[in-house]
């Protein structure tokens, strides 16, 4: 009898310590999995952040065609357009940055996927607004 206690605790700790090992593994992988997202979402960031010194740049140069002398009426308002779409971009990549405080490791690894995934989509559509103002500011100037 106690060989047959014996065998079932040793059996009942060898299936513990594989349940242990194998939330090790998952949680290890969710780890990784979240660290890859956050190194992407990142990765947007520092390809758009760059991009605010031109936003600031191309903004000045708009301001001074304004002060052309016989502007258009249209003409001043596309520049108009122009010049609200780059401080537009301009806020949204501030506000983004302001707000992005990703979960700490030791918070649940679904809910820190789940806020990457949405801070990923934010900061597309921040990369998105910014470059189509630039355009659109390069072609109120002439450039291209």
């Amino acid at each position: 009898m106690k060989t047959i206690h014996a065998v079932l605790i040793l059996f009942m700790l060898s299936a513990c310590g594989k349940s242990d090992k194998n939330q090790e593994k998952q949680n290890t992988e969710s780890t990784d999995t979240n660290q890859a997202l956050y190194e992407q979402v990142m990765d947007v960031h520092d390809e758009v952040m760059p991009k605010v010194e031109q936003l600031y740049s191309l903004k000045k140069e708009l301001q001074e065609k304004l002060k052309t002398k016989d502007l258009p009426d249209d003409v001043k308002k596309q520049i108009d357009l122009a010049i609200h779409g780059l401080d537009s971009a301009d806020r949204a990549m501030m506000n983004w940055m302001h707000h992005f405080n990703p979960l700490p490791d030791s918070a649940n690894r679904e809910a820190a996927r789940e806020y990457l995934e949405d801070e990923m989509e934010k900061i597309k559509n921040v990369r998105e607004l910014t470059y189509s103002t630039i355009q659109k500011a390069k072609e109120e100037l002439g450039k291209k």
